[in-house]
C-alpha cells in the first residue's frame, strides 16, 4: 500500500488580495506548490457558510458553500464587477488576518451587485444547477432570505407562521422574497462552479482533496428549520438536548457545542436517507471525507438544553456500524477518515476497526506526563498502517507553540523518544515533524504552520473560545521554494512521494 503525505491549510487561510482566502489564482498556485513539494493531499476544513463565531463547524447549511470563497477576480473578468469597485470595498488590510465583520458588511454588497448585473436567470447552466439541487437549495435559499428579512435573527426567533413552516407562510415569503432567494441561489451556483474548477485542476496535478464535515448541523441552519423531524426537538421545535463533549484535554468543563442531536430512531426507520444524501453530496465535493467527532456514531454526549457547560451531560448510544453498512450498500466504496480523538473507549475503537476507516493519530497527544506509558495510542511505535498521522490538527496548538506550553518533563519525554538531546529548543519542531513523516501510518498530514515552525499566534482554533479563531492566513511570500524543497526532501526520504 502506497505511503502518502499532505498538508492541512484551510481555504480561508490562502493568500490573496480580498481579505480572505478563496478559489483564486493563489489557490491554483498552492496546488502547483503542493505538487512540486511531492504531496498527494490537500486537507481543508468544512466549506459551509459560517455564522456566529465564524466557525466552519457551525454552518447555516450542511450542503451550501461559503460565499466568501467566491473569487472576486473571476467576477471582474466576467464583467459583473469592476476592479475599482472591489478595491473600494473595505475587506481587510492585514494579509495574515481575516476580518469577518468587514467580510460580512462589505463583501455581500459586492456579490449582490454582481448578481444584479448577471442576468443569471437566463443562464442554462444556472437553471440546471437550481433544478438538480432543488432538494436542498430551495429550503436553504428561502431560509437565508427570510433570515435577512428578520435582521439576521435565528429561525427559532422568527414569527410563528414561518418558524413552523405553515404552508401559506412559505408561499408568501417565496413570492415576497423572490429576488433575495434567487441571489442566494446565484451565490451557490458561482461557489460550485469555482470549486469544481479548482478541484478538477487539483486532479490534473495529481492532488486529492481531503474534505471535512461536522457530525452535527447548527441549530440555526436550514437543515434544522426545514427538517425538524430529524432532530431531538419538541413540538415547538425547541431542542430537548444538545451536543457537546465531556471534559478532556481541550477543556476542563467540556465543550458545549449547542447543536441539535439526531433522532436516530427516525433516521433508522427511513433507511438513513438524509445521511445518505449528505454523504453522497460530500463525495461530489471531496475525494476523501474526514468526519468530525466520529465517536458520536458509537455514543454521543447529550447535554440538557439550557445548560451553561457540558459537565452534566450523559452518553447515549448512536447508530454504530449500521449507518456505514448502509453507506457501503448505497454509495459503494468510499474513502473516509474517522476523527476518533478525545475520550476514546473500547467500543469506539471497535467501531473504527470494523468500519475499516483509518483513524487519526495526533503526535502532540503522545507526550502527556499524565499518560506517559509506552502503551499510549499516539506514540508512533503503537501505530498500525491504517491511520492518518498528524503533528496536530486545526484544534491543536502549533508544534512550536506546543513546545512552549508543555512541561519540562514532557519536553524531556519528546527528546528521549527522538533520541535527540541537542537540537535547540526553538528547532525541535523539525525532528518532531520528521517523526510523524517517518511513522508507519499510510497517510501523514502536516499543518503548514508546523512545517514553518510557527508559534501559537498562527493557531487556527482554540476550542471553547470565540472571537479570535479561524482568522489566520499565510502569504504568498511564505510559500517559498526553500520550504517546498524541505518538504519534498522529507517526503522522498520517508517514502511518501507523489509520483503521479
Amino acid at each position: 500500500m502506497a505511503r502518502e503525505a499532505g498538508i492541512l491549510l484551510p481555504i480561508s487561510s490562502l493568500p490573496g488580495p480580498w481579505g480572505i482566502g478563496c478559489f483564486s489564482r493563489q489557490a491554483y498556485h498552492f496546488v502547483d506548490w503542493l505538487k512540486e513539494a511531492g504531496q498527494t493531499y490537500w486537507q481543508i476544513l468544512p466549506l459551509g457558510p459560517t455564522s456566529y463565531g465564524d466557525s466552519p463547524y457551525q454552518s447555516f447549511s450542511t450542503f451550501a458553500g461559503n460565499p466568501y470563497f467566491i473569487d472576486l477576480e473571476e467576477l471582474i473578468r466576467e464583467g459583473v464587477l469592476t476592479r475599482e469597485e472591489c478595491q473600494a470595498a473595505r475587506l481587510g488590510d492585514d494579509p495574515h488576518d481575516i476580518d469577518y465583520e468587514l467580510q460580512y458588511r462589505n463583501r455581500y454588497p459586492l456579490l449582490r451587485l454582481a448578481y444584479q448585473r448577471s442576468d443569471i436567470s437566463r443562464n442554462p447552466a444556472y437553471q440546471k444547477f437550481v433544478a438538480d439541487n432543488a432538494w436542498w437549495l430551495s429550503d436553504y435559499a428561502l431560509f437565508l432570505a427570510v433570515k435577512d428579512r428578520f435582521d439576521g435573527a435565528p429561525w427559532t426567533e422568527w414569527a410563528e407562521d414561518i418558524r413552523l413552516r405553515w404552508g401559506y407562510s412559505l408561499d408568501y415569503y417565496r413570492r415576497e422574497l423572490y429576488y433575495d432567494i434567487e441571489f442566494q441561489q446565484y451565490l451557490q451556483f458561482r461557489f460550485r462552479q469555482q470549486w469544481d474548477a479548482l478541484r478538477s485542476y487539483a486532479h490534473s496535478r495529481g492532488i486529492r482533496i481531503i474534505g471535512d464535515i461536522p457530525i452535527y448541523v447548527s441549530m440555526d441552519s436550514a437543515d434544522a428549520w426545514a427538517h425538524p423531524e430529524l432532530f431531538q426537538l419538541d413540538a415547538s421545535n425547541v431542542p430537548t438536548a444538545v451536543a457537546g463533549c465531556p471534559p478532556d484535554g481541550f477543556s476542563a468543563t467540556g465543550q458545549l457545542w449547542g447543536n441539535p442531536l439526531y433522532r436516530w430512531e427516525y433516521h433508522r426507520a427511513t433507511g438513513y436517507d438524509w445521511w445518505m444524501s449528505r454523504l453522497w453530496y460530500a463525495f461530489q465535493l471531496f475525494d476523501v471525507l474526514r468526519i468530525d467527532h466520529f465517536r458520536g456514531f458509537d455514543e454521543y454526549y447529550s447535554i440538557p438544553f439550557g445548560s451553561v457547560d457540558a459537565l452534566h451531560g450523559h452518553w447515549e448510544k448512536g447508530p454504530g456500524l449500521e449507518l456505514f453498512r448502509v453507506m457501503g450498500e448505497r454509495l459503494g466504496p468510499r474513502e473516509v477518515i474517522a476523527e476518533d480523538l478525545g475520550y476514546v473507549t473500547d467500543s469506539v475503537r471497535q467501531l473504527v476497526r470494523e468500519s475499516g476507516f483509518p483513524g487519526m493519530k495526533v503526535l502532540e497527544f503522545a507526550f502527556d506526563a499524565r499518560d506517559s506509558g509506552s502503551a499510549n495510542d499516539y506514540l508512533p511505535h503503537n501505530y498500525g498502517e491504517n491511520c492518518v498521522v498528524y503533528t496536530g490538527t486545526h484544534d491543536n496548538e502549533t508544534v512550536a507553540g506546543w513546545f512552549e506550553s508543555i512541561t519540562p518533563e514532557e519536553v524531556r519525554m519528546v527528546r528521549d523518544y527522538l533520541c535527540d538531546p541537542h537540537t535547540p529548543h526553538r528547532e525541535l519542531y523539525r525532528p518532531f515533524v520528521s517523526l510523524a513523516m517517518s511513522s508507519v501510518g499510510r497517510i501523514c498530514v502536516i499543518p503548514i504552520q508546523d512545517w514553518l515552525g510557527y508559534s501559537n499566534a498562527c493557531r487556527i482554533n482554540r476550542p471553547s473560545t470565540v472571537g479570535t479563531n479561524w482568522r489566520w492566513r499565510i502569504t504568498q511570500q511564505e510559500l517559498t521554494s526553500t520550504l517546498q524543497q524541505q518538504i519534498l526532501s522529507a517526503t522522498k526520504r520517508y517514502g511518501r512521494m507523489n509520483w503521479s
